[in-house]
């Protein structure tokens, strides 16, 4: 137990303040999420149709939150960025095909993740907590920036955008939560795995 906590930290230092410029490491890492981002907008199942105003629930900020805690925040924006171009080309509700709605809220998914699961790794919060806070906290960034720009840009009602809040976002929080939680940490644990061998 007590060579863990090291052994730990050590593994995770990558997150802990080297994520601000981009290796090639990074690059591939940005290249695999943004595929997966594609995809799941491509395909269609990156987006829950759900009965409100928004048309759908998504999944898709979790490639851009998992990309923000393991590789810093450029290479969560740089996915996040992607999601949202996925998303204008999804089109579905008017809201959606203003670029300021669909396109410019999603590259600060990443972003925001990274700096919340930074900050509470500082303060010790136990792995599992932290990365479904994290994971959390990226898919409201998320809601709250979408449906923010969208009271702006198209004047909808609190009570519309609060109904879509509750609906689409609690679900997507909560599902975010635990894919990011178990993503990650399989990460870290292949990682972890791979450093060993190299070393036997």
């Amino acid at each position: 137990m007590g060579q863990q906590a090291p052994q730990e930290a050590a593994s995770l230092q990558m997150s802990l303040g080297e994520g601000k410029a981009l290796t090639t490491r990074r690059i591939v890492v940005a290249g695999v999420l943004s595929a997966i981002a594609i995809l799941l907008g491509v395909t269609g199942l990156g987006y829950i149709p759900v009965p409100t105003a928004a048309g759908s629930a998504t999944i898709m900020q979790v490639p851009a939150i998992v990309g923000g805690v393991i590789e810093g925040p450029i290479v969560g924006g740089i996915i996040g960025l992607i999601f949202g171009i996925t998303s204008f080309l999804h089109g579905g509700v008017v809201w959606f095909k203003d670029p300021l709605v669909s396109i410019l809220p999603r590259i600060f998914i990443g972003i925001v993740s990274y700096y919340a699961y930074v900050g509470m790794r500082r303060v010790r919060v136990p792995m599992v907590v932290n990365l479904a806070i994290t994971g959390f906290l990226g898919s409201v960034t998320n809601t709250v920036l979408v449906l923010f720009m969208v009271f702006v840009r198209f004047h909808v009602g609190a009570g519309t955008l609060g109904t879509v809040a509750l609906v689409n976002g609690t679900p997507e929080a909560i599902v975010s939560a635990i894919i990011t939680a178990v993503v990650v940490l399989a990460y870290y644990g292949v990682h972890r795995v791979g450093a060993k061998s190299k070393i036997s």
